[in-house]
């Protein structure tokens, strides 16, 4: 009876049965075959392939010279208008008639002639993709990728910046609010900061517009923006673009894999963080941890190539490069400046002025006269306003009706700056002195922000509202306390005996005259007395007149 087995493992059985003495009958018998599969078993090494059959006829074969024609007149049209599989498909059905044929059909067949199409044309295969060599410290490929976090509570869509060396592997990216110039140029600076110097060679970049502000129609040449070709001259970067669209794509392969290898390892599951800064920290961290990965089956870590790549980098300039873009707006009466279409809060003194404003990829600051006046977070949505309650204090207090229904008051509860104690202060204030002293004297408190912390003018407010001290001061110097408790905690020793929980104490509130009456020095001069003035008095006679003009002493 035949074996099951493998027509290489049959050969090599008979040989072997035949090498220790068996005859070509017995092992027909053994094995259950023909005296022909004996031989071949004996002559040949290997066995013979399986003879392939003919194709079997299918209902495209008619069909197949008109697709082919149709192919062979797309390697001379343009790239976007070539027959696509259902554009053949449908010619077939609409001008040739065609049935009993699917679209599955035509696009597998497709799948396999078009390229056998080019061959024969002496086009080559479409795409061939070149190993390459990176020498250290020579290329480096730059590109963003997009991101989404939870940004105080609210899904937002980010930009991730990379900037990674050809050689080592090493990568180092920032995340921004948009991926617009400020950031493509801030985006350099940290990464060639953290790097410690710049390629010798070219740095590879998509076409994207904070650099290229046109493609021209040959080669490899480029318009570059004023901006940009100042600033890359500024740190000695040589400009290389890939070819537009997908097809330049694989030209920087490492730092497109780079990003999608990033944003799976530390994107997922998705950050939810405070602020923007917050999330660089993280992301600088992840950075660090990096360098200890192995690329691909590489015989060392990132770090250990990038320690041979760090010398041969080309030194940084010692002068800065402004990476902000400069606005001159003019505040409106709502005391608000308009930046690319969104609209950011100054302070309401500065109404009718031009004021000079210097953009960021993460936020935007405000100049007056050469002084900081504002500064704010920069709104990555369109038509948004981002407005500081503290730089409409001034006119609040005058319009105190307006409080309430203040935008900026809205934004700062939703930022969590007008916090549920200021609202519960609020409340009894106006309960105890009525709608306007109360929001005047609310108004006052928010002032003393100024020059006081946020976290202990909280602190001041909690304890004044539990004592019903309802005033300004009473705030101001509650929040003075615990700012000085503050300042003895951590003066003390680590060994020093904690106070007692401030929850189990009654709460007390010190006015401010009697606060300041108490911190006077001690008074060390006489009472006063008025017995000298005693002798001014004039003596009277035995018998009850009054002494004459000039008896008295």
């Amino acid at each position: 009876m035949r074996l099951s087995k493998s027509k290489a493992e049959l050969y090599a059985a008979i040989r072997r049965d035949h090498r220790a003495g068996m005859s070509m009958r017995a092992l027909q018998r053994k094995y259950g075959v023909t005296w022909q599969t004996v031989r071949k078993a004996l002559d040949l090494v290997w066995p013979e392939p399986r003879k392939k059959l003919p194709p079997r006829p299918t209902r495209l074969d008619p069909y197949k010279p008109l697709i082919d024609e149709m192919l062979r007149r797309d390697l001379d049209a343009p790239p976007k208008q070539r027959h696509t599989s259902k554009r053949v498909f449908d010619r077939l059905l609409d001008e040739y008639a065609a049935t009993g044929i699917s679209y599955q059909m035509v696009r597998g067949y497709i799948a396999t002639r078009r390229g056998e199409i080019r061959q024969e044309a002496g086009r080559g295969p479409s795409e061939v993709f070149v190993p390459q060599t990176h020498l250290p410290g020579t290329e480096a490929e730059v590109d963003f990728g997009d991101v989404h976090i939870v940004l105080v509570g609210v899904a937002t869509r980010c930009y991730l910046f990379s900037f990674r060396l050809s050689y080592s592997g090493k990568a180092v990216h920032r995340v921004f609010a948009s991926c617009g110039q400020e950031a493509f140029f801030e985006g350099h600076v940290h990464a060639l900061s953290v790097l410690g110097g710049a390629p010798r060679g070219k740095v590879r970049y998509d076409n994207l517009k904070a650099a290229v502000a046109k493609v021209l129609g040959f080669a490899r040449h480029r318009q570059e923006s004023e901006r940009w070709t100042a600033f890359r001259t500024h740190w000695g970067i040589e400009s290389f673009y890939c070819r537009p669209g997908l097809e330049g794509a694989h030209e920087k392969g490492g730092v497109e894999g780079q990003i999608g290898y990033f944003r799976r390892n530390h994107f997922v599951p998705v950050p939810e963080v405070a602020s923007l800064a917050e999330l660089n920290e993280m992301v600088d961290r992840w950075d660090l941890q990096d360098e200890g990965r192995r690329i691909r089956s590489r015989a060392r870590t990132v770090g250990e190539y990038f320690a041979v790549e760090a010398p041969l980098l080309k030194p940084l300039p010692t002068e800065l490069f402004e990476t902000g873009r400069l606005f001159t707006p003019r505040v409106d009466r709502y005391s608000q400046i308009a930046v690319q279409t969104n609209r950011y809060s100054v302070p309401v003194r500065l109404i009718g002025r031009t004021v000079r404003v210097m953009l960021h990829a993460n936020h935007l600051i405000v100049y007056d006269q050469g002084t900081e006046v504002a500064r704010h977070e920069r709104l990555s949505t369109k038509a948004g306003s981002r407005l500081e309650l503290d730089h409409y204090l001034e006119a609040l207090i005058r319009k105190p009706g307006a409080f309430p229904g203040a935008t900026a008051l809205e934004q700062a509860k939703s930022a969590g700056k007008f916090t549920p104690v200021h609202d519960d202060w609020w409340t009894a204030a106006r309960a105890a002195h009525g709608d306007k002293d109360g929001t005047k004297a609310l108004i006052e408190v928010l002032l003393l922000g100024r020059h006081m912390s946020h976290e202990h003018i909280v602190a001041g407010l909690a304890t004044a509202l539990r004592a019903g001290a309802l005033t300004a001061d009473a705030v101001a110097l509650e929040a003075r306390k615990a700012a000085e408790a503050d300042e003895l905690a951590a003066s003390a020793p680590a060994h020093a005996a904690l106070p007692a929980p401030p929850g189990r104490q009654r709460a007390t509130v010190t006015f401010l005259s009697d606060w300041r009456m108490s911190h006077l020095p001690a008074d060390t001069r006489p009472l006063p007395s008025v017995a000298p003035y005693d002798q001014l008095l004039r003596h009277r006679r035995p018998g009850g007149a009054p002494a004459t003009e000039g008896e008295a002493t």
